[in-house]
């Protein structure tokens, strides 16, 4: 078995146990490196909105596929663990997108549906579950619907509608960013049945990992939230030092 084989592998017995799979999104290799190397890791997963952001780029698919993919095949070249990437729409072509995406070293991804036609997003996944199995992996498709965040009149049922379409397509989870609230989660995860539902962790907003863990959600991300974190304590470390202070005490050489 290939070494990518392998990871995908094991990236899709990570969203089948009964724990529930952590991923504290990265966006370069020095970030990839940090989180990889934490206690209790298992895998990782890009995010395209900070690697977009690193670059100078705004989100949806604004900054060039060829500069994406560079960053993503750094990252999974730089780690142990599998590597999950997020594809966005696709890039109009989510097939073919993903095939690269495995050609520089991912064995997952996220794929959004943008509330599109559900024959058109069926298609889709179709398209990077193929790519897959073109390439003899595993491939962990994350299919995304955009239900909540785009504002669908009932999200709730319009998630399990879709997500289910996806999970009778062959994707082995489904992704409800937007879905925050115990009662939402609670009902999406149990009418796609255990580990199926994977969700973003909001700050401030969305329920423990723990909880997530026993209401059946498969696996939960941070998005962009990791760079604001890590940006967030950049700034405040900048204002202290200009007001005439220090660096923060604790700070450690993890680069």
């Amino acid at each position: 078995m290939s070494d990518l084989s392998a990871r995908a592998t094991r990236l899709l017995e990570l969203h089948q146990a009964p724990e529930i799979l952590v991923l504290a999104n990265v966006w370069d290799v020095v970030s990839a490196q940090v989180v990889a190397a934490t206690d209790g890791v298992r895998a990782l997963a890009t995010a395209s909105h900070s690697i977009a952001s690193t670059f100078g780029y705004e989100d949806g698919e604004n900054i060039p596929l060829d500069l994406h993919l560079d960053m993503v095949g750094r990252i999974a070249r730089a780690v142990d663990v599998p590597v999950t990437m997020d594809l966005e729409a696709g890039y109009g072509d989510p097939g073919e997108t993903a095939r690269r995406a495995i050609e520089a070293g991912a064995v997952g991804a996220n794929l959004e549906d943008q509330l599109k036609p559900l024959d058109e997003a069926v298609a889709a996944v179709e398209a990077v579950l193929r790519a897959g199995r073109d390439a003899g992996i595993d491939f962990v498709l994350n299919a995304r619907t955009d239900a909540f965040v785009r504002g669908a009149e009932d999200p709730v049922q319009e998630a399990i509608r879709r997500g289910r379409a996806f999970l009778e397509a062959g994707a082995p989870v489904v992704f409800v960013p937007g879905a925050i609230e115990r009662d939402h989660v609670a009902e999406i995860a149990e009418a796609l049945g255990p580990r199926r539902l994977t969700v973003i962790s909001v700050p401030g907003a969305s329920l423990p990992a723990s909880e997530l863990e026993a209401l059946g959600v498969a696996r939960v991300s941070t998005g962009p939230f990791t760079q604001r974190v890590a940006l967030t304590a950049l700034q405040d470390a900048a204002a202290a030092i200009v007001a005439g202070g220090t660096l923060p005490e604790g700070t450690r050489a993890l680069n």
